[in-house]
């Protein structure tokens, strides 16, 4: 059995292969009208989304399956105090796969590590959002026709935009990426997610405070929105909510063939009389993420239909394998106990995960919370 928790758990090739067996979907939806008949996605929705939990149905729909789920946590048992770990365990004698997301980063990775059908992170906290990246590939790939000798410029919030954090980590494994961090300081990308990314293919960086400096070298620009959510004061949010609007007169310093993504929902950060330019693909990105999301579902359930795209399945077979750490008293190497500090962590409130990690290996100088990357203490 295989989750999707991070962009990471697939290869490339993998990648590439959805990518393949997307455009078969989307030129012969006929062939895959029933390919799940019988089969039903559980979508277990603990934080508001419109795109990413209707894209899910969609697909599965579209495959010939069923949808069962929530879309806010009071509607569910954890409102009464069930823990995620449960919540799983039971979704999972229901369903066929779960797609989870979550406010608490590591959540869906709990809830793989106790279900028994594949679980897939729909967006946890501000960590990961693999399969908005999944849209975002395939989005870029229809457009430009490749992944690689790109510059590529992300806008706006990169401190808390988990879309922005699984973006990079699939695009350091291309040739020739180069990356413009468009941010203020307050936002900018964590150090944490710079340290994790590969550094075996080249991939640069920049930092730029400037929209209007950075465009005009942009390949891609993917713009994000100020995410009110994330911050721990109204204040701060309304310091920085308005500090990068694409407008008209922005767009004309871009290429001719620029591509503008947006994971979407968007407030003011692209003014709408962009909508009709025709490098805004943000809503044609929507649509990528359909596809894709059926080519995941297909992968982990149905992994034969690879077959109707000529794909060579490769590592496929490989499994996700979690942590580098575990928790309680059970390893022989104990020496002393570390804890996660993260507010916004799963750690914070799963019953059996407060008690801190204990190494796993003596030799890990930096080690980091499996849940959320934090660094423990």
């Amino acid at each position: 059995m295989r989750n999707l928790m991070d962009i990471t758990d697939l290869s490339v090739f993998e990648l590439q292969s959805m990518m393949t067996l997307a455009d078969d979907i989307s030129s012969n939806p006929q062939r895959y009208g029933d390919a799940l008949k019988g089969k039903k996605l559980a979508t277990l929705f603990f934080e508001p989304s419109t795109r990413t939990r209707l894209s899910f149905e969609a697909a599965m729909y579209e495959l010939g399956g069923n949808c069962l789920g929530f879309s806010e946590p009071k509607n569910s048992s954890v409102s009464k105090g069930e823990s995620i770990a449960d919540t799983s365990k039971v979704i999972s004698q229901y369903a066929d796969i779960i797609a989870m997301r979550h406010p608490l980063e590591g959540a869906p990775l709990v809830a793989a590590q106790n279900a028994s059908v594949p679980v897939i992170n729909a967006g946890d906290g501000g960590h990961c959002h693999p399969t908005q990246t999944l849209a975002d590939l395939y989005t870029i790939y229809r457009k430009k026709g490749k992944i690689k000798n790109l510059t590529v410029g992300v806008c706006g919030d990169l401190k808390f935009g988990r879309t922005v954090h699984s973006l990079l980590a699939a695009l350091s494994r291309y040739d020739g990426i180069h990356v413009v961090l468009i941010s203020p300081k307050e936002l900018e990308l964590p150090e944490y997610v710079m340290k994790q990314i590969p550094k075996a293919f080249g991939m640069t960086f920049e930092k730029d405070e400037s929209l209007e400096h950075a465009i005009s070298k942009l390949d891609i620009l993917y713009m994000t929105r100020v995410q009110k959510e994330r911050f721990h004061t109204e204040a701060d949010y309304e310091r920085l909510k308005d500090c990068y609007i694409l407008n008209a007169e922005k767009m004309g310093f871009a290429k001719k063939d620029l591509v503008v993504l947006h994971p979407l929902p968007r407030v003011n950060e692209i003014d709408p009389e962009i909508d009709s330019d025709p490098r805004a693909c943000y809503f044609e990105q929507v649509l990528c993420g359909k596809y894709m999301r059926m080519a995941l579902i297909l992968t982990l359930l149905s992994p034969e239909f690879f077959n109707a795209s000529d794909c060579n399945r490769g590592s496929m077979v490989r499994l996700f394998s979690t942590a580098k750490l575990q928790n309680d008293a059970e390893s022989e190497l104990e020496r002393s106990r570390l804890y996660c500090k993260n507010p916004s962590c799963i750690t914070s409130t799963e019953i059996g995960l407060q008690n801190g990690f204990v190494l796993k290996e003596a030799s890990q100088k930096e080690p980091r919370c499996p849940y959320c990357d934090a660094k423990l203490q």
